[in-house]
């Protein structure tokens, strides 16, 4: 596949020490620490991506990719959501239903036909920096050609196409014992990182840092959250339900239903940062119970007057509202993919967000940067999200916030 697809090259075990006593010891990071408590994406690459290429970006706490319309915003948000999707288990054809659209413009096919795109990612935690490139074939078929984990510059798992007429990549992984590598075949349109954990014993030192490195990537990957809060969607009472926030924020209603009773302490500072973005006093979010069993969510006035159902606030105050909810919430409350697992303390959200300025003044874009830089602090919620340039220009130097210009 042009561009240097990655091949499955012969693993050199080195001589490093034990990483623990099993699946999710924590592995000791540059200097004898980790950095990261929790995994987090600390680098995304797009090395023939759509109409990116050679391209690494750095991700803090809190990043903002910033540039004018075509530059690439959703693009980059896609590859990353791409990833999150693999790493939980999806399906190459559910995860890119639109393949030959990502493949760049000037991509020649080989003798084949096969033309594809290259993406990758580094995610830090207990592990160390741990490093996933993906390559993936659109044309003429579908399929994962090659795949690699790595770890400190060693090699952990290698996979890559042998025989075209089979549904199955070659793979390797370090086992560092009476042989120094595992070879096994691996289906085409998954991720292999993904399958490490169900196919290796742990048995080794080898084994143990391949799963520790694994996990951690998959951990890292999973933790994610897309939200698209769409207004027009959020502005109608809703049956009561589970209470889970959807992506386009449509039950935003239902969920302030549930934080009300289940939890009033998010739910009171939920309503303070309300006031900061939305018109006139604040002094409260209620929930109203309808006859006909239904729910509506409103902004408690105070002084006596009124209370405002959330149908009548404007597109950006329910933007605004929807993202601050999902900012003070966790997995619990969001419908995402929840890794019951995996003790909370050692997880992290991360916030995806495309024109997270949408429709917001800059009032309000201030005060939710301000926002998601603050809960960002204590490691458990990270944010990537596209924004205008009057946002990525207020946030520069903000304590927490990587601002990317993708100006071309």
């Amino acid at each position: 596949m042009p561009g240097g697809t990655p091949g499955a090259a012969p693993l050199v075990p080195g001589a490093r020490g034990p990483v623990g006593s099993g699946s999710r010891a924590a592995v000791a990071g540059p200097g004898g620490g980790a950095a990261f408590a929790r995994p987090a994406l600390t680098e995304l690459r797009l090395s023939a991506f759509a109409g990116r290429r050679a391209t690494a970006h750095t991700l803090g706490p809190v990043t903002l990719f910033t540039g004018p319309s075509g530059s690439g915003k959703t693009t980059t948000l896609r590859a990353y959501e791409a990833l999150a999707r693999l790493g939980a288990g999806e399906a190459l054809e559910e995860v890119f239903p639109d393949a030959a659209d990502l493949v760049p413009e000037r991509a020649r096919p080989d003798a084949e036909g096969r033309r594809g795109f290259r993406i990758g990612c580094t995610v830090d935690g207990p592990a160390g920096p741990v490093r996933l490139d993906l390559a993936v074939q659109a044309e003429p078929r579908l399929r994962i050609v090659g795949e690699r984990l790595t770890r400190h510059g060693r090699t952990l798992l290698a996979t890559a196409l042998r025989d075209p007429g089979r549904s199955a990549v070659q793979a390797e992984w370090l086992t560092a014992g009476a042989a120094p590598v595992t070879r096994a075949p691996l289906p085409d349109d998954l991720l292999g990182t993904a399958l490490l954990p169900l196919r290796v014993a742990g048995k080794t030192e080898g084994q143990r840092e391949v799963l520790a490195a694994a996990e951690q990537v998959v951990l890292g990957l999973r933790s994610v959250f897309p939200c698209e809060p769409r207004p027009e969607g959020m502005r109608t009472p809703v049956p009561p339900g589970e209470g889970r926030l959807l992506r386009h924020c449509g039950n935003l209603a239902e969920v302030l239903h549930r934080t009300h009773t289940e939890c009033p302490r998010r739910h009171r500072r939920l309503a303070a940062v309300a006031g900061a973005g939305c018109v006139g006093p604040v002094t409260g979010l209620g929930v109203e119970e309808l006859p006909d069993g239904m729910v509506r969510a409103v902004l408690e006035r105070g002084g006596g007057r009124p209370a405002t159902p959330l149908g009548r606030l404007g597109d950006g105050e329910l933007r605004y509202l929807a993202l601050a909810l999902t900012l003070l919430t966790g997995p619990g409350v969001l419908a995402m993919d929840r890794i019951a697992e995996v003790p909370e303390a050692m997880q992290s959200l991360t916030l995806l967000a495309d024109d997270l300025d949408r429709g917001l003044d800059g009032r309000q874009a201030r005060e939710l940067v301000g926002l998601a830089a603050a809960i960002a602090g204590d490691g458990h919620i990270r944010v990537a999200a596209a924004a205008g340039t009057v946002t990525a220009e207020d946030a520069r130097g903000v304590a927490g916030v990587t601002v990317v210009d993708l100006t071309p």
